[in-house]
């Protein structure tokens, strides 16, 4: 029996570090094959058993529901959020949601940025 056996090495470890990650941008445009791109998904999702107008079908079925708008939050970058979810009754309703641009900005920005009277001025101090 060899006494001088290496004792295995302690492995060293540190907490992980937090990093602050960057702040997530919320603003979206609509790509120009919104309608095109919503179709094919909504087809290949749903299969054969589609109304004649794509956007008359109905998402009842949670699960299809779900598989329609992960795969859209996933390619288009904006995902319907939870309080809206429940307003997703047929693909022409997740068409409306994904049409509507959404800016990032503050009301304060958009004062600053809109015409206002020569009396109210806004500063900021940095």
């Amino acid at each position: 029996v060899e006494a001088d056996q290496a004792a295995p090495e302690k492995e060293e470890r540190s907490e992980p570090s937090l990093i602050c990650p960057p702040p997530r941008s919320r603003s979206y445009f609509p790509p120009e094959d919104l309608q095109s791109c919503l179709e094919s998904h909504v087809r290949e999702v749903f299969g054969p058993s589609l109304p004649e107008d794509w956007q008359q079908t109905p998402l009842q079925e949670n699960r299809l529901k779900h598989r329609l708008l992960a795969r859209l939050a996933a390619e288009l970058g904006h995902a319907v959020p939870n309080s809206q979810l429940h307003q997703m009754r047929r693909a022409g309703d997740v068409l409306g949601f994904y049409r509507t641009p959404v800016k990032d900005g503050s009301k304060i920005d958009e004062l600053a940025a809109a015409d206002l009277p020569p009396n109210l001025k806004i500063i900021w101090q940095q």
